[in-house]
């Protein structure tokens, strides 16, 4: 590429982005405020790089998800006029997509097998459910910790480092008392992946963590990579900031971006400290601000950096932006959750009529539940919406038993794989499937053992089509994935239909996952992307929207993190709700609050509306009339509200429900005392 067309792209950046873009070597940190353009800046830093001789695949660019991946190389190969050729060739993908990748590479110093597989969290919850009983831990005379409980604890001290007694003394209390059990039943579980040849999300990272204390292995990593490049890294935890500082030991270039104001997910175990502390693991880090906004207007900008100046510790930014004016986010106290439905309804349809459609606008909330009689009154209004959250597409039952037949495949000592998919078939229980699978575990895996297999009379057919399948499929090393897919299928459609009531959307979402297969080449590949980056649901595979099927979004601020809506709704912002009463334990705890409250308003293109109620009905107000109340949340300060237009309840509204307008008196006190005569 000649500097010509070089400086031609670079021409579309602003003076800070090409600060970034253009940064020579060593450590940066780029402080990249909401709708700062930060995609843009990585994309054209992967380009600037490559354009200026740095080998693809010597660059690796770490994101949280597969598509902001692919989406930043779409945008460098356009920028460079790549074809796809040079761009494929770097590193691109999540943390726990490159650990995979590193892994297979470097799978005999690591200790494993190149063809382990990878289990999901539904099924690491299963696997510890079965060792629960296996060591007797349910059986114990008070309940023990539920799977999820045992597999969040066991994920929590992994990914922070810290002490089992540790972790669970701040995080789980109530379960102190059985640190004894639950010591022995993770050393179990860690037992049995190890043997079965699968690995859990943690193990990736640690097995990469730990990979890198080889100093052969470490300095063979380092060297592949020229330049490191992680985006969000106010998301990262503790041992995913570990192994980028063990990977840039002597080479410095490492360039992350993030914003502290938008760290909001600890519960998955990040921490601010990260972003905040990149420095001092960096001393010569050279801090850039990306603080021009391109997504909201003036006016709401003004609101957003009120609220996150009260942030104790943060990096100091001012967002501006060329978007003059437009109009005051409004501030709504409403009397109560049915007058904030009402609010917030008829404002919806105030901006659709104004020609903004449904999909452009966002109702989001703390939690999950805060919508819930919002939702009845979109229903009775007749507004079509979308929630976002719910099952995910891998969590659905007739996709595991897909994706556990290509994990046979992948991995026959995959026990846990072995006895979904026998249990599928009419009269196979856990001593049936037992008993089959020890008869493949103790012979080499392969079509002539399959076929020998011995099974009870009343399975033999079900066992023989499903040993047949399988050995087509490895017996026929060029078929092609898709056809792989299509084979499975007509294997598995009879136990879908026997298996499951109302089959017919099922089947639909396995053509959905035969469509998205058609994309790989690879089945190893393929099973791996599925698994360590699922699509949320078979929306995912749809393409634009038809006016038709326009739909309001209805969504948590933690699934709205990265979304942009011309108009959005913060709703239940009461203090209770927003901070959440289960989160201000501490100020570390309360300041995550106030930035999901910055979060949730820095979404908002042309109009924010904010809205919280007076009182909360424990129950449905037509069955009970009791209620709290609430106060505004604390996060919307004096100072924060003048920049508001603030639209308060009528004082009659203030203090009764309903006051008739009715002229005569009655001396009722006067009967009271004339009872007394």
């Amino acid at each position: 590429m000649n500097n010509r067309d070089t400086q031609k792209w670079l021409k579309e950046l602003n003076p800070q982005q090409l600060k970034a873009v253009t940064h020579s070597d060593g450590p940066t940190l780029v402080i990249a405020g909401a709708g700062s353009g930060k995609t843009k800046t990585l994309a054209f830093r992967v380009a600037y790089l490559i354009s200026q001789g740095v080998p693809p695949d010597k660059i690796l660019l770490l994101t949280f998800t597969r598509r902001a991946a692919k989406e930043m190389l779409r945008r460098a190969g356009a920028a460079i006029s790549s074809q796809g050729s040079i761009i494929n060739q770097v590193w691109g993908g999540t943390f726990h997509a490159i650990a995979n990748r590193l892994l297979r590479l470097y799978a005999q110093p690591a200790g494993l097998s190149p063809d382990f597989t990878i289990i999901d969290q539904s099924d690491a919850e299963d696997l510890l459910q079965i060792l629960r009983h296996k060591l007797g831990c349910a059986a114990k005379d008070k309940r023990f910790p539920k799977k999820s409980t045992c597999l969040s604890i066991y994920s929590r001290r992994m990914n922070s480092q810290k002490p089992l007694e540790t972790v669970i003394k701040k995080h789980f209390p109530w379960c102190e008392k059985w640190i004894p059990e639950l010591k022995p039943l993770f050393k179990e579980y860690v037992t049995y992946k190890q043997k079965q040849a699968i690995l859990d999300y943690d193990d990736l990272l640690l097995y990469w963590y730990y990979l890198l204390d080889n100093p052969q292995v470490a300095e063979s990593v380092e060297k592949r990579f020229d330049h490191i490049l992680v985006d969000e890294y106010q998301d990262t935890n503790t041992i995913q900031a570990d192994i980028l500082s063990k990977m840039r030991r002597k080479k410095k270039n490492i360039m992350v971006v993030g914003d502290d104001a938008q760290s909001i997910y600890s519960f998955r175990y990040a921490t601010v400290r990260n972003i905040l502390d990149f420095p001092k693991t960096f001393p010569t880090t050279e801090v850039i601000t990306l603080e021009q906004n391109y997504r909201s207007t003036e006016m709401i900008l003004q609101s957003t950096n009120r609220i996150i100046a009260q942030a104790s510790e943060r990096y100091s930014k001012n967002l501006f932006t060329t978007r003059k004016g437009g109009a005051r986010p409004q501030l709504i106290t409403c009397k109560d959750e049915t007058h904030e439905n009402e609010i917030v309804t008829s404002k919806i349809l105030e901006q659709y009529e104004a020609g903004i459609p449904l999909h452009k606008q966002a109702v989001l909330f703390r939690a999950s539940s805060h919508s819930n009689s919002l939702e009845l009154a979109l229903m009775h209004k007749e507004i079509p919406f979308h929630k976002h959250g719910g099952l995910r597409f891998l969590e659905a039952a007739h996709i595991k038993d897909l994706v556990g037949i290509l994990r046979i495949l992948e991995n026959h000592r995959d026990e846990m794989a072995w006895f979904r998919v026998l249990q599928l078939l009419d009269g196979v229980g856990p001593a049936t499937a037992a008993g089959i699978f020890k008869q493949v575990n103790e012979n080499p895996f392969n079509p002539k053992t399959l076929k020998s297999i011995e099974a009870p009379s009343a399975i033999r057919g079900d066992v023989s089509r499903l040993t047949t399948m399988l050995c087509d499929i490895l017996t026929q090393i060029s078929m092609k994935l898709s056809v792989q897919i299509e084979r499975i299928i007509t294997f598995y459609k009879p136990l879908l239909e026997k298996n499951y009531e109302n089959s017919e959307p099922r089947s639909n979402d396995i053509e959905h996952l035969a469509h998205l297969a058609k994309e790989y080449t690879s089945r190893r590949q393929f099973l791996n992307d599925l698994i360590l980056d699922p699509p949320s649901s078979t929306s995912d595979f749809a393409g634009p929207a038809k006016k038709s099927d326009d739909h309001l979004i209805l969504s948590t601020i933690h699934s709205a993190k990265g979304g942009e809506w011309d108009v959005v709704y913060l709703i239940h912002a009461a203090d209770g709700c927003l901070p959440s009463d289960m989160a201000t334990g501490n100020d570390a705890e309360i300041e995550e609050e106030l930035r999901l409250a910055y979060v949730a308003m820095t979404r908002a293109k042309d109009f924010l509306y904010i809205t919280w109620p007076l009182r909360f009905y424990k129950h449905h107000k037509s069955l009970s009339d009791h209620h709290t109340y609430a106060q505004r949340s604390r996060f919307f300060t004096d100072e924060v509200c003048t920049t508001f237009e603030e639209i308060a309840l009528p004082e009659s509204e203030e203090n009764t429900d309903h006051i008739e307008n009715i002229q005569t008196t009655d001396n009722i006190g006067a009967k009271l005392q004339d009872l007394w005569d």
